[in-house]
């Protein structure tokens, strides 16, 4: 810094005849004599002029800014107007002669968050953090970086993880708590978090999309369709469930997507079709599992027709499958009308008994009193539920002696069942207890492999066929209401769910030979042998799919063979392959089923088996792999719609639909990596490119 620029900084004498100016007084400027180089203060100060005199009396000279606020701006012209530019983080204010100053001091020492943290020299504070040595166990301390982008990106995860409204970013608590973890963070708005959530959602789908689309095994499909109560919005889910390189079974939302009315077949076509060509998945479908209803019917019959006939399963022509708890759902409901008398009575009990808070605390009091060893609550069941009439009918039994007490103390008490109603009851519960854990089973979000459907579904038709032969007519006549609507089922998907357990090598044929000789009896062996079939015509398809292949391998190889020489016995080679293919297929199972079956386990992993054994059956493996990953219910897509329903809460029912579906698909993609399933994924993925 120059001497004089100092000295105008510094000079008492300036401040003194700058403020006899202001008063109209004329004072001299006296030359320093204390070093020859020092001017006067009126020719080195920048912001003093000369004064310029008009007549011999009178002096006007312009006001100095004298606010030390502008030693942290710069006087810019923006758009002809005079701004005051930050110097540390750039942001322009207004800086007119009426504005002031106020402003701009506010923002150098409350606002100016670069200001504050100027002696560093990025914006990523260092910090320390605990980290834990993975080898040791001991805590260390280590330095760590702030960044913003990482911060926003977190903060769009957890309101997507967890729900959370947009509008959380704008709460005061919120922002005083992010403050205090980090002065260096810069709160955004609700768009912007939106806008966030959004590039996540697009950054998420195109990873999936790349995996799905390099993954070589088929994916099965579940959809189903939901309306919101507050709106009467219709949204339709679609679930992809495969099975990946390194034998890992997933499932992942590709779609929750707004169809406006109406809800026709055609228009469901339309719009699953179109999330098929839009995944590339129209050429690997295995199964669309549905609800049983006539749209869902004709809605699978259009698509079935659009897709490429080399798509589905050629000898198994099999792309509808019918939710099994549907079903299981529609065959206990015709049953439970034979017995609706019965299940009415205890009914308006429980209605009655729940009615107040008066008559609950009695109903408890006397359940004290006859010392009835059960914690459980009477809940009224959900009509159109069967699972929850029977959760009703079991808890009503256990306070059967209540009842009967309270009916002996309570006149307006009326509708108590009788000793009969109540064996009957009893009778009932027993027999709905084995649908009940085969439900909770199909009903599963984390739906288990295809191998242990066939077991329990045979069990139902097993004991079906026992109860339609009982002496109580009751029990017979609700078996037969069962049995009529079970065949109809059965007939459908017992042979690809008869191949999915001989595919688990602690079944293989012996359990679908057990199981069939109680089904079918002397016809056991008419049935057995067209499961055999199904499993042969899969290896032909699948080992002519696998020659192909290689085929085309070495007829790549074959070509360069030729540009330099030829190959004459080329030809022959590949006819040698083609007679080999179906003979090949055929040995390969017979081998497998020749080989002893493995004791049965609960902690059996049937596609780590797999996975090992892969190299021994390479056309086999291939077949468990698409037919393993098939479910049999659209729970894994109806699950999405408790948190639809909480999504599309009424205090949140203006949310558009393309941020809808970017918060519930990534919800599922999110917490998926979370959990590990879609690590291996990756890893695979990386091996693979």
């Amino acid at each position: 810094m120059s001497q004089e620029t100092s000295s105008s900084h510094a000079n008492p004498l300036l401040d003194a005849s700058t403020e006899e100016s202001r008063q109209g007084i004329n004072t001299p400027t006296t030359p320093s004599t204390t070093s020859p180089s020092t001017t006067t203060p009126s020719t080195t100060t920048p912001s003093t002029t000369t004064p310029s005199t008009t007549d011999e009396n009178a002096v006007i000279v312009k006001r100095r800014k004298t606010s030390d606020v502008w030693l942290h701006f710069d006087r810019v012209t923006v758009g002809g107007d005079p701004k005051a530019q930050c110097k540390y983080c750039k942001k322009c204010l207004v800086a007119k002669s009426t504005d002031g100053t106020t402003h701009l001091r506010d923002h150098a020492t409350l606002r100016c968050i670069k200001r504050k943290f100027k002696h560093i020299r990025d914006m990523r504070q260092q910090v320390l953090v605990n980290e834990q040595n993975k080898v040791d166990g001991k805590m260390v301390l280590k330095s760590g970086q702030f960044d913003q982008e990482v911060a926003r990106r977190e903060l769009a995860c957890m309101i997507i993880l967890h729900e959370l409204p947009l509008r959380t970013v704008d709460y005061i608590g919120f922002r005083n708590y992010s403050l205090a973890l980090q002065t260096l963070f810069k709160m955004i708005s609700r768009n912007t978090i939106k806008r966030d959530i959004l590039k996540i959602y697009e950054a998420e789908k195109a990873k999936i999309m790349r995996f799905v689309e390099k993954n070589a095994s088929r994916i099965a499909i579940t959809t189903d369709m939901w309306t919101s109560s507050n709106r009467k919005r219709g949204f339709m889910v679609f679930t992809g469930h495969y099975i990946d390189e390194c034998w890992t079974l997933h499932s992942c939302v590709l779609r929750f997507i707004y169809v406006p009315s109406p809800h026709t077949s055609e228009v469901l076509s339309k719009v699953l079709f179109d999330c098929l060509l839009e995944w590339n998945v129209d050429g690997k479908l295995s199964t669309l599992t549905v609800d049983n209803c006539t749209t869902n019917d004709a809605m699978v019959r259009a698509i079935s027709e659009n897709l490429p006939s080399n798509s589905l399963f050629s000898h198994v022509p099999l792309l509808h499958m019918r939710c099994a708890a549907h079903v299981l759902n529609l065959i206990v409901q015709d049953g439970l009308v034979i017995i609706k008398d019965c299940i009415e009575k205890i009914r308006d009990s429980v209605v009655f008994w729940t009615g107040s808070t008066k008559r609950r605390q009695k109903f408890e009091e006397v359940a004290r009193q006859v010392r009835v060893a059960c914690t459980k609550e009477l809940v009224l069941d959900v009509k159109t539920r069967w699972n929850s009439t029977y959760l009703m009918l079991s808890t009503a039994l256990v306070y059967k002696d209540v009842f009967f007490r309270l009916n002996q103390r309570e006149s307006s008490y009326n509708c108590m069942p009788s000793e009969e109603e109540w064996n009957l009851s009893s009778l009932i519960c027993q027999k709905l207890e084995l649908f009940h854990r085969v439900t909770r089973l199909f009903s599963s979000t984390t739906y288990p492999t295809a191998n242990l459907y066939f077991p329990q579904v045979c069990q139902i038709k097993i004991h079906l066929n026992e109860w339609s032969t009982s002496t109580n007519n009751v029990i017979k006549n609700m078996a037969l209401s069962m049995l009529e609507k079970f065949d109809s089922y059965w007939d459908v998907i017992h042979g690809i769910m008869g191949v999915a357990a001989i595919l688990d090598p602690q079944f293989k044929m012996k359990l679908v030979d057990y199981l069939f000789k109680k089904i079918y009896g002397d016809r056991a062996s008419i049935e057995i042998s067209k499961i055999k079939t199904i499993c042969y015509d899969l290896l032909d398809e699948y080992s002519s799919k696998r020659m192909d292949g290689d085929a085309l391998v070495s007829l790549s190889s074959s070509d360069d063979n030729q540009s330099v020489g030829g190959d004459f016995l080329s030809d022959y080679d590949m006819l040698v392959s083609s007679q080999r293919r179906v003979g090949n297929g055929k040995v390969e199972l017979d081998h497998y089923l020749e080989d002893d079956v493995l004791p049965r386990s609960n902690d059996f992993d049937i596609l780590s088996w797999w996975k090992n054994n892969r190299a021994k059956y390479p056309t086999l493996r291939l077949i468990a792999r698409d037919v393993l990953s098939i479910p049999v219910s659209t729970v894994a897509s109806e699950s999405a719609f408790s948190t639809s329903g909480r999504l599309l809460s009424p205090h949140r029912s203006k949310l558009h639909s393309k941020t809808v579906e970017a918060l519930m698909c990534c919800q599922n993609w999110l917490w998926a990596q979370i959990k590990g399933k879609l690590f291996i994924l990756f890893f695979c993925f990386c091996v693979l490119i």
